[in-house]
């Protein structure tokens, strides 16, 4: 009866512990942009068609335009799911230079980011950005109903990630996109190309492995899987679908799986028939059109792999053996040599790069990579980087820099490359390959979009892409007088164009399917140079005879072949366009075609003046005693968030009142909390145990530095903080005569500093990784309350026995004294809390050692998708030197992990099991542990 009476009350504890971690409002943090921009930027607006435009002094243009186009196209874009009007915040960043743009609840507002990316489709990049993310505002307004109050957006944030799939989100907007313009992702072959090549060579993924991804194999992505099915469904259903579905929904918002369900209300199918049948649907389609096409087989010049593995960029260096960037589910980016044997030899890795990209001569090699502004993250560069193959030095050639693309001449001497100014003015650039200065700026009228240039052998000319409304074009220039377009605007995906021989080779996909094609800058014809199966990508001439290295895509991802030079006629364009049932449905010709061209007023928009944007009300389960309301605000600029709420404590009978600011504008982010709650105690007398009572105010102020510096592959993170707090007790209630009314600014210090390297997908930590964390508390200002705290933690991470395994070394120490002699700040032995403690606790050393075992991708029906299982040993002292020694520490076992996500939700949660074996001097029996964590 005691055995189950104790299961009984430990199942209710889990399930209380999982609803709290789900609807406490932690689980609420701000999934998208949360990062500042730098004080010194200043800040104008415009208003027009329901959209508010905040944009960067400097950005008028660019904000001019947006404001004629949203009002324009959104009744285009919101048409089929009848929405004809909305407002909407959209501010427009200029200071990074990663291409993005996302909409977003609490606070509901809109972002583009600005700096095109160096490849992308063939249209202008804001109006990309402006299609697709309408779309979003369409299907939250449809689902919302539009509406702002009272203040529910972080409720509807989270219903919409636990009733709606993300594949439709994204897919629904990919097909609009799509179908409203002469561009979109729809229409390029090698967005699918991953997809198509898994059918074609026979791998079936389940519905869970291609929504959610994998650790082992390349997956579609939910943007292509949700642009697939979302097109079939409209194809069979017509064109008010998804209106039908998305009132369904927020009609009858709490059920199971509501999305499959009002699915199968309209089309009599749900998710998983839908999935099933669009992929037959594919595979028919793309075998009838591979059938058509002639292709060519090309061998691989790189190891075979077990799990996705990219060469990118392939070229051949002097000796004959062949440079090529390599990523990996397993390694992170990297340049490796490959030698006639296949074997690898690696030589430096790399930073984050937006696209992979790098170039070779005469021994150097050039790329671009992503640094980050130490403090104000919304600010980022994209600066040049060399490496000597013969010396092994390593530089940064231009700092702070605004530059991509880099290409070296053939002696190695100059580089050619595209850069953009915070106005979104973009130049070809002539740099110095030994200095980074900048030699030569290119003249560009237009001011067109321009990507990946490339010098001819003399280094005379100059071949590049440019993009606009219109499409991609080729191009020519002498850096001066001259400059002559060898392809006209077209909506073919051209890219990375070099000079070979007498031609210009890029990509394109004349016969619907990305391969590598000439251009004779003289008589503009084109020919075709290779006829992959499933895509060619980046040629380079292999050496002085006549034959092209090249990225071949294959179902392991992009290999290196080799093929002779050899121009052939361009085959037919056999390119299968699932969306074309919906562009007919939306029956409009580019949306972009007729934009207005008015001016609008701008005016300064004052960060003071705008802090306080209310946006959600939410309900906060803090215990089984504890709840309450909490009412959110958040300001557009993600500087200052605000909060107040009131929670009821069950047990004792009373109200607490909170309120708090964050504000984030500075290079110290200053936080203040005030408290006004009950409080309750029991303390010890001569006739008992008695119960006090109390209420209090208390004030935390807390201001901390969060410092990060990154280059190449490493990471270094500084952060340092500083807490005091006051607290006044008032209306005490049986309390003793030495009951202390005040607690006068106790002060706590901490600083942490954390090094580490980029992590792969299957890595369990980094491979290298330090991290040293102090912290100091006392009281100075109390002499009633001495008692102080130090305590410091590092850790050293260091590569496994074998690939992708973690060994973690921790040493912990921590002195106390006074009021907080038994307070923990370090980390403890596993099973801590359930071993009786024989001394105060002074140190601790732990040791781990994880590793994966297996990445099945299992889907068990709609109850999980397996992603891994991995184990662990730990072997952990407490109080080494008095109470363990190296041969007997505390606590020693082995546990057993695995990530998943469960009922086909994309949180990602990690459940396991630990077995704590405890030394026998504690005479304590084994303790099992069980592991439940998620993240999104």
């Amino acid at each position: 009866m005691t055995s189950n009476k104790e299961l009984k009350q430990l199942i209710i504890k889990f399930i209380i512990t999982l609803t709290l971690s789900i609807i406490s409002h932690t689980a609420f943090a701000q999934l998208f942009g949360g990062e500042q921009n730098p004080l010194s930027v200043k800040w104008r607006q415009i208003n027009a068609s329901g959209f508010r435009i905040i944009f960067p002094d400097g950005l008028e243009k660019e904000a001019q335009r947006m404001a004629n186009t949203l009002g324009y196209i959104y009744p285009h874009v919101g048409g089929s799911l009848r929405r004809q009007k909305t407002t909407l915040p959209l501010v427009l960043q200029n200071r990074g230079v990663i291409a993005n743009g996302f909409v977003q609840l609490a606070p509901k507002k809109s972002e583009f980011y600005t700096t095109p990316p160096q490849q992308f489709d063939s249209q202008d990049w804001l109006n990309n950005l402006a299609v697709h993310e309408l779309r979003h505002v369409a299907q939250y307004d449809k689902l919302t109903g539009g509406k702002a109050y009272p203040f529910p957006e972080y409720v509807y944030f989270a219903w919409f990630g636990v009733s709606i799939p993300l594949w439709f989100f994204e897919g629904d907007a990919v097909t609009i996109e799509t179908a409203l313009t002469n561009a979109g992702r729809g229409r390029q072959p090698s967005w699918i190309m991953p997809y198509r090549t898994s059918l074609l060579e026979g791998k079936k993924f389940s519905y869970s492995k291609v929504s959610f991804g994998s650790e082992k194999d390349i997956t579609p992505g939910y943007y292509q899987l949700g642009y697939l099915m979302a097109s079939n469904i409209r194809k069979e259903f017509g064109k008010n679908i998804f209106d039908s579905l998305l009132t369904d929904i927020r009609k009858r918002p709490v059920r199971p799986y509501p999305f499959s369900n009002s699915l199968k209300k309209f089309t009599k199918s749900g998710t998983k028939k839908w999935f099933n049948q669009t992929t037959e649907t594919l595979k028919k389609e793309w075998t009838a059109q591979s059938e058509k096409t002639k292709t060519e087989n090309y061998p691989i010049l790189n190891q075979d792999s077990k799990f996705a593995t990219n060469y990118f960029l392939p070229v051949k260096i002097k000796d004959g053996r062949i440079l090529t960037l390599k990523q990996s589910k397993a390694e992170t980016a990297h340049f490796t040599i490959i030698d006639s044997a296949k074997k690898e030899t690696k030589l430096l890795s790399i930073g984050y790069q937006e696209q992979p990209w790098f170039s070779y001569a005469n021994n150097i090699v050039v790329w671009d990579e992503i640094r980050y502004d130490p403090r104000y993250r919304q600010r980022s560069y994209s600066v040049i980087c060399s490496y000597n193959l013969k010396t092994g030095r390593q530089k940064k050639l231009t700092t702070r820099s605004r530059i991509f693309s880099p290409t070296l001449s053939a002696d190695g001497k100059k580089i050619i490359a595209v850069k953009f100014d915070l106005s979104n003015k973009c130049n070809l650039v002539e740099l110095d390959a030994e200095t980074g200065a900048i030699l030569n700026t290119i003249p560009n009228p237009e001011n067109l979009i321009l990507q990946t240039p490339a010098y001819n052998a003399s280094g005379n000319l100059i071949t590049y892409i440019s993009v606009s409304e219109k499409g991609k074009a080729l191009w020519v220039t002498d850096k001066g007088e001259k400059t002559e377009q060898l392809i006209k605007e077209t909506q073919q995906q051209i890219s990375r164009p070099i000079y070979i021989n007498r031609g210009i080779a890029f990509n394109a996909h004349y016969d619907g399917i990305d391969n590598i094609y000439s251009i004779d800058t003289i008589s503009k014809k084109i020919s075709a140079l290779s006829a992959s199966k499933y895509g060619a990508f980046n040629p380079t001439q292999a050496d002085s005879t006549a034959s092209i290295i090249f990225n071949n895509y294959t179902l392991s991802g992009y290999g290196i072949s080799e093929m002779p030079l050899q121009l052939k006629q361009p085959g037919d364009n056999n390119f299968v366009y699932f969306g074309s049932a919906v562009q007919k449905q939306e029956n409009t010709t580019n949306v972009f075609d007729n934009i207005p061209d008015s001016s609008y007023s701008s005016k300064p928009y004052r960060a003071l003046t705008n802090l306080f944007n209310v946006h959600s009300i939410i309900p906060v389960i803090e215990n089984e005693y504890r709840g309450g309301l909490q009412l959110n605000s958040d300001n557009l600029l993600n500087t200052f968030g605000f909060f107040a709420r009131v929670d009821y404590y069950r047990d004792l009978k009373k109200f607490e009142y909170n309120a708090g600011f964050t504000l984030k504008s500075f290079y110290p982010i200053i936080r203040a909390t005030y408290r006004n709650r009950p409080r309750r105690t029991f303390y010890n007398t001569k006739s008992g145990v008695l119960q006090g009572d109390w209420r209090e105010n208390n004030i935390q102020l807390q201001a901390s530095v969060p410092i990060s510096l990154n280059a190449l592959n490493e990471t270094y993170n500084f952060s340092f903080n500083a807490l005091t707090s006051y607290t006044q007790r008032y209306q005490p209630e049986n309390l003793p005569k030495n009951f202390i009314s005040k607690l006068i600014f106790p002060m706590e210090y901490n600083f942490t500093f954390n090094h580490s390297t980029a992590q792969a997908a299957r890595d369990i930590a980094p491979k290298w990784a330090q991290i040293l964390r102090i912290s100091y508390m006392h009281q100075p200002f109390d002499d009633n309350l001495a008692g102080r705290l130090f305590a410091v933690e590092g850790f050293l991470y260091f590569p496994g026995l074998l690939k992708n395994h973690s060994f973690l070394a921790n040493f912990n120490y921590q002195n106390t004294s006074g009021i907080r002699l038994y307070d923990q700040e370090i980390n403890t032995v596993y099973g801590y809390s359930n071993i009786r403690a024989k001394s105060v606790l002074r140190n601790t050393l732990l040791f781990n050692y994880r590793f994966p075992i297996v990445f099945p991708d299992a889907e068990i029906g709609p109850l999980a998708y397996i992603r891994n299982l991995r184990a662990g040993m730990f072997c952990h002292y407490e109080n080494i030197g008095t109470e363990t020694n190296l041969a007997e520490p505390k606590t020693f076992g082995f546990e057993l992990r695995s990530s998943m996500n469960l009922l086909r939700y994309q949180p990602i949660v990690d459940v396991g099991a630990r077995c704590v074996f405890v030394n026998k001097v504690y005479n304590q029996n084994p303790i099992l542990e069980l592991i439940l964590n998620y993240s999104f």
